[in-house]
């Protein structure tokens, strides 16, 4: 019995619980920050991949955070991860006009629900 309870809790340390990361990248005219809470990557894909942008001729600071924090003017939840099988939530802050070129990403691309905050 013991020995079931080792492998299931080994199975859910793989699986991130109440993990997000706030990408901050700074460019030419460029300013934007955007936080991904994950809802369902495996732990070390969302922190080594999907928290890991490479940006040409960008500086990106990336910070992981138990939650997103608040202050976002929009939210694309459940956002799906193109050709995965796997979700999250992603939160925008910066210039609330960019709603108007986000929210439809959100809905047709990522088969998320838009969320105006």
């Amino acid at each position: 019995m013991r020995s079931i309870a080792v492998v299931l809790l080994l199975g859910l340390a793989g699986q991130a619980w109440g993990e997000a990361c706030v990408i901050h990248s700074q460019g030419n005219q460029v300013d934007v920050k955007i936080c991904q809470q994950n809802r369902s990557i495996p732990a070390n894909l969302f922190r080594g991949g999907f928290c890991a942008p490479q940006l040409q001729g960008q500086k990106v600071e990336v910070s992981f955070v138990e939650q997103c924090p608040s202050g976002a003017f929009g939210e694309c939840r459940n956002a799906r991860v193109g050709g995965t099988p796997y979700q999250q939530d992603i939160f925008y802050y910066g210039v609330e006009t960019d709603a108007r070129y986000l929210k439809p990403a959100c809905e047709q691309q990522s088969k998320g629900v838009w969320m105006a905050r």
